[in-house]
């Protein structure tokens, strides 16, 4: 028995629709997987210290070897930010286990408030797993009012697991760099994913 013309365009149709609910889920599907990858991203960079990405504690162990490590601060800035924003110190010797601390110096000279949030990572960016904060103005956001200029503080140690790994046994100088981004969303949707990931809000 032959089909008729309009059955055949009722299971086309039916067909179509099929294709195109598959296609939606799969559109969301995707969706919910880039709004995960974020901190899924920031949780794997983190525990691993992948691309240069330090690691946070609570307190420095204390100078645990008479190696020492040199610890360069770089300073940099988005386009689109107008602060001014540099280390006063170059650089700081520091042996392995103890806490160091540095300043980074910003200022707006615009005339108008500002929020600026930092992304970080350290090079080479093996050692990012061995750097470990204390505290440091990145964890948050900054708030510069119209000509505030302020000292933002960073403190910091280099773990002793590094005297343990002989990949980072001719590491002997590690560079902190710093951007400073306005805090704006455009800003986050601007930001390379593994910027975005230090950006992304956390919990």
């Amino acid at each position: 028995m032959s089909e008729t013309p309009t059955s055949t365009e009722q299971k086309a149709n039916r067909a179509n629709k099929s294709v195109a609910m598959g296609a939606a889920m799969m559109a969301i599907s995707m969706v919910g997987v880039a709004y995960a990858a974020v901190p899924l991203y920031d949780l794997f960079c983190r525990v691993t210290g992948f691309g240069g990405t330090t690691q946070v504690a609570t307190a420095a162990p204390g100078a645990v070897s008479e190696r020492i490590v040199t610890v360069r601060f770089d300073a940099s800035l988005n386009r689109k930010m107008p602060w001014g924003f540099k280390p006063p110190k170059q650089a700081v010797a520091l042996p392995v286990g103890e806490s160091g601390l540095a300043f980074y110096h910003a200022n707006n000279p615009t005339n108008r408030r500002i929020t600026g949030t930092a992304t970080y990572n350290v090079s080479p960016p093996e050692a990012g797993v061995y750097f470990s904060k204390i505290d440091c103005f990145c964890f948050t956001e900054q708030v510069l009012e119209p000509g505030q200029s302020v000292d933002m503080p960073v403190s910091f140690f280099i773990d002793p697991e590094i005297l343990t790994d002989p990949e980072m046994d001719d590491v002997k100088t590690i560079t902190l760099s710093y951007t400073f981004f306005e805090a704006t969303p455009s800003a986050r949707l601007e930001a390379p994913i593994e910027t975005q990931a230090k950006l992304a809000p956390r919990g």
